[in-house]
C-alpha cells in the first residue's frame, strides 16, 4: 500500500466543523448520548527513524520530519537523542528561532538546559518535560548534559492552528514530580502522562488547541496496556527500547526499537511487550487539516507568512508582540 494512502487512512475521519481553540486551551463540549463501538487501532504504517544531525552537529534519530514522512498532522517533527558519547551532542543547539507551533521536550535520562531571548531559562531533568508554545516567536538555545553518563530524550513539534500561529509565547516546565505516573503491573509496567488523559491519569499540560495526548511507557512484562483515544485523532507509537506488539491480540503487529508505528483510526490503542523489556512513546492529537508550509524552524500556512517570519527574525522583532 502506498504511503500516501496509508497516511490518509491513518488520519481520516475528522469531526466535521471542529472549532479552532486558543493557545490557553479548548472549551468544554457537552455531547449528547451516543452509542460507542470500541475499535482497536492497527498499524497503518511502520517506518524506521533516519539518522541525521541538527544544531551544532548533534547526532540524532529523525522519526517524523524525514523524507519518507514529512508531517503527521498535527505532528511536525519527532527527534530522538540518545548517546553515552558526549562528542555526539556536546555543542548542543545554539540560539535558533521558532514560530507557529509548539515544541515538547521529553527527557528520560540526562538533562537539557535552555535559555531564550526573553530572559527565560531553566533545566529539564531526567523524567521531566517542557511544553513550549513558540507562538509569535522565540529565539532560544538548548544544551544537552549527561547525568551519570546517560543522555536520552525526545523533541516533538506540535502544530498550531492558523488562528493561533502568532499567539503569545508560553512555557510549561514540568518537573518529574508533576507528571502523572502509575505502576500498571507487579513487575513494574509504568505509564507517565505528560498531556491528556490516559488510563485514569491526567497530564499536567494545560489543554492545547490540538487536544494532544502524550505519554511514555515502560513495559517489563507481557501484560497488555490499553488506552482510549478520540476516534478521529491522529495517533502513533514510537518504540525506543525492545519491541512491542501493537493492535488487536490476534492480529497485532510487532514493532521493533527505532520504529514509528502510525496507527489506523479507532478509539483504543493496545500495546504489549514482545518478550523483552520495552520502552515507547504514545501520542495522539486532533489533526488541523490546514496547509503546512515549513522553512527550517518556522511552520506557517503560507509562503508569505514564512517570508515574514524570516524578515522578523533578521530584524530582531520575531519575539516582540
Amino acid at each position: 500500500m502506498r504511503i500516501e494512502r496509508r497516511l490518509f487512512l491513518a488520519q481520516a475521519g475528522a469531526l466535521a466543523g471542529a472549532g479552532l481553540f486558543g493557545c490557553e486551551g479548548a472549551p468544554t463540549v457537552v455531547a449528547g448520548p451516543s452509542v460507542l463501538v470500541t475499535s482497536e487501532r492497527r498499524v497503518a504504517l511502520a517506518l524506521a527513524g533516519m539518522p541525521t544531525t541538527d544544531g551544532a552537529g548533534v547526532r540524532l534519530l529523525r522519526v517524523i520530519g524525514q523524507p519518507a514522512l514529512r508531517h503527521l498532522d498535527p505532528f511536525i517533527l519527532l527527534d530522538r537523542i540518545h548517546s553515552d558519547d558526549p562528542g555526539a551532542y556536546i555543542r548542543g543547539f545554539p540560539d535558533h528561532p521558532h514560530r507557529g507551533f509548539e515544541t515538547v521536550s521529553v527527557m528520560l535520562d540526562g538533562r537539557m538546559r535552555h535559555h531564550d531571548s526573553r530572559g527565560n531559562h531553566g533545566l529539564i531533568t531526567g523524567g521531566g518535560a517542557q511544553w513550549m508554545t513558540a507562538g509569535r516567536g522565540i529565539v532560544h538555545s538548548e544544551m544537552p548534559e549527561q547525568e551519570q553518563g546517560l543522555l536520552h530524550g525526545f523533541q516533538l513539534w506540535v502544530n498550531l492552528p492558523a488562528s493561533e500561529k502568532l499567539c503569545p509565547q508560553l512555557y510549561q516546565d514540568l518537573a518529574p514530580s508533576r507528571l502523572s505516573e502509575a505502576r500498571l503491573s507487579p513487575s513494574g509496567n509504568t505509564v507517565r502522562v505528560i498531556s491528556g488523559d490516559v488510563s485514569g491519569l491526567t497530564g499536567p499540560v494545560l489543554p492545547r488547541p490540538t487536544q494532544a495526548t502524550l505519554a511514555t511507557l515502560l513495559l517489563e512484562d507481557d501484560a497488555p496496556f490499553v488506552m482510549d483515544v478520540p476516534r478521529d485523532h491522529t495517533a502513533f507509537v514510537f518504540v525506543h527500547t525492545g519491541a512491542v506488539h501493537v493492535g488487536p491480540e490476534r492480529t497485532s503487529e510487532r514493532v521493533a526499537a527505532g520504529t514509528l508505528a502510525v496507527l489506523s483510526p479507532g478509539n483504543r490503542i493496545r500495546v504489549r511487550a514482545a518478550g523483552e523489556r520495552s520502552g515507547l512513546i504514545v501520542a495522539a492529537g486532533r489533526p488541523l487539516h490546514e496547509p503546512i508550509v515549513q522553512s527550517g524552524p518556522f511552520v506557517m500556512n503560507t509562503d508569505a507568512e514564512i517570508a515574514k517570519a524570516w524578515d522578523d527574525y533578521r530584524s530582531g522583532t520575531l519575539d516582540r508582540a
